[in-house]
């Protein structure tokens, strides 16, 4: 079984992570797989895990999810995607040329859909769409419009969780298939409990949409007014490191944060050096959170991310920022602490919570090892997707 996938960003994050142990595991049964993608570091990580890679520019994306969607200055980012087109449609081209071909293409990230679409007519072959961020609900067109390419050209609709399913229609075909996630062992579970002091931890590029601006502001409060020991670990980099008048027009628009600039101006300006520590990327998990107490995930996506779920395997609970959680997102009290939305005052108030509270915090580790273990075991996860894969070939024939 030969996949094409496309994937359409250069770092490596939670998307890259989760196709690649998924990957891992499926290619036991005869998979092969090729992703077409930029260069950087995810494209590295797919090379190591054995994918083959064509690289280009860059992906054409059309963006309608819940915190992405064109609205204001963001309409001038259809310029690149058009932009992008040319280079989108010679990587397909490349893809064209491997030879004995491919089975089936699957689609990353529903922002490529439309690319996704034109692959599906080209190759001739069966697409699969997976949907790993909350969509644009309501009634408007482009919401309408999103939702009948889903639904005329899409062999299959995997979505990550039942969050995400829930932005799209109720009458819409679609399968839910958690990540899959690399199991901690005792060991490791063992060594992340108890750090003095308390140590919580930011995981995963740094952007404003992540809520980091809000989770600093939320560490001045609890060190120097409320006069909390404790210790933040940041473990990210800039999605994209740009210079010049390039930079400073796509600042300007808010298209381009120098995340980490920002972040060590607000360090070295409030005194925290002792407190806020960056350690940059860091390409295993197993060297992350063994450090850590506390997961901080105070994201501005109405979702908990993929660290959320890697941090509950080690028996790491976690503070979200969602409203109105499913039982596979995060549990309130039982697996994490979930507040309506990122604030720096509710955030503060949450964490201050687990870090005083050590009988809390341990009971919340349990629990999350727990739930971790029966939504997002890799094996059965894994299992599911191959699933996928070999219905929509048999319903091909």
């Amino acid at each position: 079984m030969r996949i094409l996938y496309l994937y359409p960003v250069r770092a490596f994050g939670g998307a890259s992570k989760s196709l690649i142990e998924l990957y891992g595991k499926i290619k036991s049964n005869g998979v092969a797989g090729t992703v077409i993608c930029p260069p950087g570091k995810a494209s590295e990580q797919f090379q190591r895990a054995g994918l083959r890679t064509i690289h280009t520019f860059g992906l054409s994306q059309f963006d309608n999810t819940r915190f992405g969607y064109y609205r204001g200055f963001r309409w001038f980012i259809l310029i690149r995607e058009f932009l992008l087109l040319p280079f989108s449609f010679l990587a397909l081209l490349k893809a064209k040329q491997v030879k004995p071909g491919f089975d089936l293409i699957h689609v990353n990230e529903a922002t490529l859909l439309s690319l996704g679409i034109f692959a599906k007519w080209f190759f001739k072959l069966p697409l699969v769409v997976h949907v790993r961020s909350v969509q644009r609900s309501g009634n408007h067109w482009r919401t309408r419009f999103f939702s009948y390419l889903l639904r005329k050209y899409a062999d299959e609709v995997i979505c990550i969780d039942d969050t995400v399913r829930r932005s799209l229609p109720a009458d819409l075909p679609c399968v839910v298939i958690h990540n899959g996630l690399i199991l901690a062992s005792e060991t490791d579970v063992a060594s992340s409990q108890g750090h003095n002091p308390i140590t919580l931890g930011y995981v995963g590029s740094l952007l404003r949409l992540k809520g980091i601006y809000e989770l600093l502001e939320a560490v001045r409060i609890l060190a120097l007014e409320r006069g909390l020991k404790f210790k933040l670990l940041i473990f990210g980099e800039n999605v994209r490191n740009l210079a010049g008048f390039r930079a400073c027009a796509l600042k300007c628009m808010g298209f381009c944060d120098d995340v980490e600039k920002d972040v060590e101006d607000f360090i070295s300006r409030h005194a925290l050096q002792d407190v806020v520590e960056l350690r940059g990327f860091a390409p295993d998990v197993r060297d992350i959170y063994p450090l850590l107490d506390v997961l901080c995930f105070p994201s501005h996506l109405n979702a908990a991310g993929r660290p959320v779920f890697e941090a509950a395997f080690f028996g790491i609970p976690s503070l979200v920022a969602m409203d109105s959680p499913l039982d596979d997102a995060a549990q309130h009290e039982i697996t994490a602490l979930v507040i309506d939305q990122p604030t720096p005052q509710l955030i503060a108030d949450a964490l201050e919570r687990l870090i005083s509270d050590d009988v809390l915090r341990k009971e919340l580790g349990y629990n999350a090892r727990l739930w971790a273990q029966r939504y997002f075991d890799m094996g059965q996860n894994a299992e599911e997707l191959y699933r996928v894969y070999t219905d929509i070939l048999k319903n091909a024939k």
